[in-house]
Order: C-alpha cells, then structure tokens, then sequence
C-alpha cells in the first residue's frame, strides 16, 4: 500500500464528506439558469482547518434529472445546527466503524 500511510501521522486522509437530507420544513427553492430547484440535500465538508463548508443541492421543481448544480446554503441558524448535529452524528458513526466488510 504505498502511498497509502503518511509517516508522521498515520493515513493520509484528504477528504472527510456527508450527505445530509435537509427535513421538509427546512427546504427551500432557489434558481440557477432560469430554472427552480427545490433543495433536498447538503453536502456537508471537513475542511484542513476543521471548520464546515456545506452546499445545497435538489431537482429541478418542473421535474426531470436536470443537472448536478451546487447552491449556497443560506445565513440560517436552523440549518447551521443541522449541519453541526450532522457533523457531530457522522463523527460517532465514523469512530464506530466496524472494518472492511
């Protein structure tokens, strides 16, 4: 496995992401290229420094596929507790892990 281990610290891990499904209540709609997307779910990142980065991302309201289209989560306490409660879930189903399957 080379490449894999980082001498000083153990594994290398360059990335740490979760998905969350944002509750009814809490959705909202916002538009990109003219067309409305309802927004389902965050994309929720660890980033270097240990703060939160999330993006939003749904379908399209008049249906279809439409595209993989990322938005800005907006200035919410609602959400921000979301995010962090999420963060804080993941972090224990991590650290529970149970190996390779």
């Amino acid at each position: 496995m080379m490449g894999v281990m980082d001498s000083d610290n153990g594994a290398e891990v360059t990335a740490l992401a979760i998905n969350v499904t944002i509750p009814d209540a809490l959705r909202w709609s916002d538009t990109r290229r003219g067309e409305t997307f309802m927004l389902t779910t965050l994309n929720v990142r660890l980033l270097a420094d240990g703060h939160l980065a999330a993006k939003a991302y749904g379908r399209p309201v008049g249906g279809g596929r439409g595209t993989y289209v990322s938005f800005a989560v907006p200035d919410n306490p609602v959400l921000a507790d979301l995010v962090a409660d999420a963060a804080t879930r993941a972090s224990s189903l991590w650290a529970a892990h149970r190996g390779l399957r």
